[in-house]
């Protein structure tokens, strides 16, 4: 790591800003959280990001050990970027800064990544909401697969593909929904409504529609900071 910039400063704080205070860095952790990527689906997550940029985070984060990289075994044979053991240690600093920043003023009119949106419904999720719901739901979201299980006032999401190759639920889901990002981000946070988008075609459901309609009203606009 010699010639990155520290700040000299015995803080935890500082000390962590050392390993993760770049831009860019954290987000490249925010797009390893549920499980690894090909350096390709880090530019799509990360689109402002520059090719030659996101090496350089890559390769700073793998310097101190929050990432590494390694080969996909067979069919896939590709290399992918995954966070290690202490780079996933992340993961709730990333919630808590997540949950602060949903209440701050939107500045951005850009896209969320798949990602990035699964962290939002992980953020803003309403266990009161949700009371004894017990149920699961399949996230068809552009190239993307998640499973999100409610059960017990908690929301579990775990992306469904892994080592390059898609995975079934072991049970089928109560309900399956299929839209592209900004469509479902529309529905759960913005102003389309969940008919609307149905009758568009821009969000196709499988499953019961009770459960459908009441997956999307289980999450909370963030009220605005004061």
């Amino acid at each position: 790591m010699s010639g990155k910039r520290s700040y000299q400063d015995p803080c935890g704080v500082a000390r962590a800003l050392d390993l993760v205070g770049e831009r860019w860095a954290l987000l490249v952790v925010r797009e390893l959280l549920l499980g690894p990527k090909r350096f390709t689906d880090l530019r799509a997550g990360l689109p402002g990001a520059s090719q030659n940029v996101l090496a350089q985070r890559l390769r700073d984060l793998e310097g101190t050990g929050l990432v590494r990289r390694r080969k996909l075994g067979p069919p896939a044979g590709t290399w992918v970027y995954e966070l290690t053991e202490r780079g996933r240690g992340l993961e709730p600093v990333l919630v808590t800064l997540a949950t602060w920043g949903s209440r701050q003023p939107m500045t951005s009119a850009g896209d969320l990544s798949a990602d990035a949106l699964i962290l939002a419904l992980r953020t803003t999720f309403d266990p009161a909401a949700a009371g004894p719901l017990r149920a699961r739901y399949q996230l068809l979201l552009d190239d993307d697969r998640y499973l999100a299980r409610v059960s017990g006032g908690r929301l579990e999401i775990a992306r469904t593909a892994q080592d390059g190759a898609a995975i079934r639920p072991s049970e089928p889901p109560d309900a399956t929904l299929t839209s592209s990002v900004g469509t479902l981000r529309a529905v759960v946070f913005g102003d389309l409504d969940l008919a609307e988008a149905q009758r568009r075609g821009a969000l196709r459901t499988e499953g019961e529609r009770a459960a459908v309609a009441r997956f999307v009203g289980l999450f909370a606009r963030p009220a605005p900071a004061e």
